[in-house]
């Protein structure tokens, strides 16, 4: 029997880190819990980034701007690593705007009642001069993980606007170990313990508890699969559709076997089949079954207007009475 783990537990929360750790896990299963558990941290927890900035002035990611010291590279590289709370789920635009001889910040962002600055004394540019000026209109979206430029690429970029790679991930690092422990008499058990560094738009807590969910979520999923018994059921309908088939044709042999008995009572012209046929036999003079079945296929080929489709007919139609021709 494969036994569950202990609950986790918070070996340190400080801050924007958080060492949690997994008990008794078994053996073999610290990196395949591990592994997963990374994975989504890094690439399924939302957060909020840049995507696309507009500088006064500035036509082109290669472009330099006066009085200041940093290139418009550089200062593409620290606008990524300024982190925000978005509390609602829409894009929304806000500016920069500075002036004079100065340090530019994170916090010089305009904020609004839907955006937050979290990191507000992180370093954006430098001005060298007191005519310096930089205005720069800010693009912020939420997302998940890592977002090239190519994968948000709209049919129309505004003139002047540079689209940006976007970081979402809130977690800026993580990492687990595995350590062997002793459960019972049994020595090869493993202990998980993970690291979680986020960027302060989440704690390390919060992002563990809904990293654990994600996996759950999806895990459920899989075990919705079918189960054995609603398939026996679908076999007993099944069956059942059969045998009620088995009694309409036991019903039809019955019925042909009346038939049988009188077959000079039914008429031609009361068979399934077209018109044309019906009024080719009864030209010939076949007017009843009973005269029907005498005739070969040779003699229908040899009836006006029969041809190869009425004699096809002509044999289902018999046939259908357990019939055939001579």
């Amino acid at each position: 029997m494969i036994t569950l783990p202990s609950k986790p537990k918070i070996i340190k929360e400080k801050g924007n880190e958080g060492i949690f750790e997994v008990q008794a896990c078994y053996p073999g299963y610290g990196i395949t819990l591990g592994n997963a558990f990374r994975r989504v941290l890094l690439s399924s927890l939302p957060g909020v980034a840049i995507t696309g900035i507009k500088i006064k002035g500035v036509q082109h990611e290669f472009s330099t701007i006066k009085y200041v010291m940093e290139d418009m590279v550089q200062i593409i590289l620290n606008l990524k690593q300024v982190r925000f709370k978005l509390h609602n789920n829409e894009s929304i635009k806000t500016k920069l705007k500075v002036s004079g001889n100065r340090e530019a910040k994170a916090g010089d962002i305009k904020a609004t009642s839907d955006l937050e600055i979290i990191n507000k004394d992180f370093h954006i540019a430098t001005l060298t001069d007191k005519k310096a000026e930089l205005e720069i209109e800010l693009e912020i979206e939420s997302g998940l993980g890592y977002s090239p430029i190519e994968e948000r690429k709209k049919e129309k970029i505004e003139i002047g606007r540079i689209a940006i790679d976007a970081i979402f991930s809130p977690i800026r690092r993580v990492n687990y170990s595995i350590e062997n422990m002793r459960v019972g008499e049994k020595t090869n058990y493993d202990k998980i313990r993970f690291n979680i560094q986020t960027d302060g738009t989440i704690s390390p807590r919060d992002a563990f508890v809904k990293t654990a969910k994600i996996l759950v979520d999806h895990y459920n999923i899989f075990a919705q699969l079918e189960k054995p018994k609603k398939t026996k059921k679908k076999i007993v309908k099944l069956e059942k559709k059969k045998e009620k088939k088995n009694q309409k044709l036991i019903k039809k042999v019955k019925k042909v076997k009346e038939v049988k008995d009188d077959l000079g009572m039914i008429k031609t012209e009361n068979l399934k089949i077209s018109s044309r046929t019906i009024v080719s036999l009864q030209t010939a003079g076949i007017k009843t079954v009973k005269s029907l079945i005498k005739k070969n296929i040779s003699d229908l080929e040899g009836i006006d207007g029969m041809g190869d489709k009425g004699i096809l007919e002509v044999k289902r139609a018999l046939g259908k009475l357990g019939l055939t021709l001579k």
